[in-house]
């Protein structure tokens, strides 16, 4: 009896001390996710300017935005960028990492150096390097004058401007490129073999046996990176200079938003967005999981 009120009282004191230990992470979780996300959604519904108390207006905010020719070419926009960015990453990925597999003398310097854009790909620092190199005098442009091609500002041209993001986009393949290359490594040698000697080429052994066997971590790169590029911000908001310019072109929606928010001070009207934003997350999230039982292999 004793030792039974013993080791009750221990793991009483076990499972506080978990708590404890928990406790400020699920302050953290309450006061700067949860509570904010509802907040948020209140505000959806209200006309809010920060400055003065909100005005309940209903669905007034979702009615106005699909009128608003700026949300709707965000929405256009980012879906360029989405669809062309990802495949275009994940295949340069994929590439690279089959490159890099073998142990090879220095291949870690390689794999260290292909991962290293992925580092600063998303800071302010190199999104003022990629304007340098893509204006009217910088780095590509001497590069295409090597071979007298005369350059255009490329960040400048409505045409060409939302295409120096996605390169932006592909040049951080490094984390895909990690994962493929943990996968890869993983692939029995044995598989190879025996194909070899049934006579398979090295293009069908890599979309027979390569592929298949990869498709649960391109699943979950496909999905990851799809979330990141509808949430890509910076390197539009510094190449832009926070505009979307030129024309638009680089409106991406959540540089619409930020505006919304923080430039024109209708902090309900950009609530709205926000959640538009997570509901089309979700659905793209949500069609990948269903799609996945059909192309994804775990066996």
């Amino acid at each position: 009896m004793a030792n039974t009120i013993r080791n009750t009282t221990r793991q009483r004191k076990e499972t506080m001390a978990g708590y404890l230990f928990l406790a400020p992470w699920l302050a953290g979780f309450l006061l700067l996710t949860i509570i904010p996300m509802f907040a948020s959604l209140y505000f959806s519904f209200t006309r809010y300017d920060m400055l003065t108390s909100a005005t309940w207006i209903g669905l007034d905010n979702y009615v106005q935005m699909f009128k608003d020719q700026k949300f709707l070419k965000s929405l256009e926009v980012t879906f360029t960028y989405v669809f062309l960015s990802v495949p275009l990453q994940l295949t340069f990925a994929l590439f690279i990492a089959n490159t890099l597999k073998k142990n090879r003398r220095g291949v870690r310097v390689y794999r260290a150096v292909y991962y290293l854009p992925s580092l600063f790909g998303g800071s302010v620092a190199i999104s003022i390097l990629w304007r340098q190199i893509f204006n009217k005098t910088g780095l590509f442009n001497q590069f295409l004058a090597v071979f007298g091609i005369k350059g255009i500002n490329w960040i400048s041209t409505p045409d060409t401007a939302l295409y120096t993001l996605i390169v932006l986009a592909v040049w951080q393949f490094g984390s895909s490129m990690v994962i493929f290359l943990s996968a890869l490594k993983q692939i029995p040698a044995d598989y190879y073999e025996a194909a070899s000697i049934d006579g398979a080429s090295k293009p069908r052994q890599f979309f027979q046996i390569t592929i298949p066997l990869l498709t649960p971590m391109v699943f979950f790169n496909i999905v990851m990176q799809v979330i990141n590029a509808f949430q890509a911000f910076t390197p539009a908001y510094i190449i832009s200079n926070g505009t979307g310019s030129p024309l638009n072109s680089t409106l991406f929606y959540s540089l619409y938003l930020y505006n919304k928010a923080f430039s024109q001070f209708e902090m309900g009207y950009a609530s709205a967005l926000a959640w538009v934003l997570l509901v089309i997350i979700t659905c793209i999230t949500g069609l990948l999981f269903g799609s996945a039982k059909k192309w994804v292999y775990y066996d």
